[in-house]
């Protein structure tokens, strides 16, 4: 019961989020959008590095100077995975005319909540799989650091939440059904964070490549998504700050609870 808490926690930062359409009238100015898609980088990479790729290093002393072999593998691994995703599925990002991905007859506003759903996926995963560690006992993790990362990238998801639902209402939509959309791009955290926990659990010997994985994840969704789309017009000032924060943020809560 407490590691399904830690599963939906990420999801509750999205439903949040997108709740701020019911309330709001106008779209989030384009600063606000730059300094929360920055400090969501920050999140994610921080978490990246604290909660997943030094824990994966972490797990195989016995391998002395190849410890980083498996922490590697998963990397690129998670990288490859979105990488495909990307290809894929056919999506729209914020502000962008044109979809990605294979020619669709989907509307404009399903693909835009296929765009977040794809970066919501990496961060289920790295839930999961933090919990799938508590629950081997492999990894040094304790039940404060992993409920850590999960109100981390709850606190990320926040400002994603609205920044989905918000547009959409201004497309024309109702705000109940921007606010489901919203909330409907955040459900596959939840899903992402069981399949990975329960697989990670069942091959404990693969975890440290798991942990990986879902870094690598998270680390293309930064560096192909985030940031390109939060440095538009060259005003990179505040999404670099954004980013300062979020990081720091995400490193303190790791440490000290981790």
């Amino acid at each position: 019961m407490v590691y399904m808490i830690g599963l939906l926690i990420p999801f509750l930062g999205t439903s949040l989020g997108a709740a701020c359409v019911l309330f709001m009238k106008n779209e989030l100015k384009d600063w606000v959008q730059k300094a929360l898609l920055g400090f969501a980088s920050g999140v994610m990479v921080a978490a990246s590095v604290w909660s997943l790729l030094i824990p994966s290093i972490e797990m195989v002393p016995h391998m002395g100077r190849l410890s980083f072999i498996p922490a590697v593998v998963g990397f690129f691994a998670g990288i490859m995975f979105l990488y495909l995703l990307d290809r894929l599925i056919p999506h729209l990002h914020m502000n962008e005319k044109e979809p990605e991905g294979p020619h669709s007859k989907l509307t404009n506003t399903t693909m835009l909540v296929l765009a977040v759903t794809l970066h919501n996926i990496p961060e289920g995963m790295a839930v999961g799989v933090v919990f799938a560690g508590l629950l081997s006992e492999n990894i040094n993790v304790s039940m404060a650091g992993a409920f850590a990362l999960s109100v981390g990238i709850a606190i990320q998801n926040f400002p994603e939440g609205a920044i989905i639902s918000l547009p959409l209402r201004a497309e024309g939509n109702t705000k109940k059904k921007s606010f489901f959309f919203g909330v409907l791009s955040g459900v596959v955290e939840p899903i992402a964070g069981t399949l990975t926990l329960f697989a990670a659990n069942a091959i404990s010997s693969a975890l440290p490549y798991f942990l990986s994985f879902a870094a690598g994840a998270m680390i293309y969704v930064v560096v192909e998504e985030l940031l390109p789309e939060s440095f538009k017009d060259n005003k990179t000032d505040i999404c670099t700050w954004g980013f300062a924060v979020g990081f720091a943020i995400m490193m303190v809560m790791d440490v000290a609870l981790g």
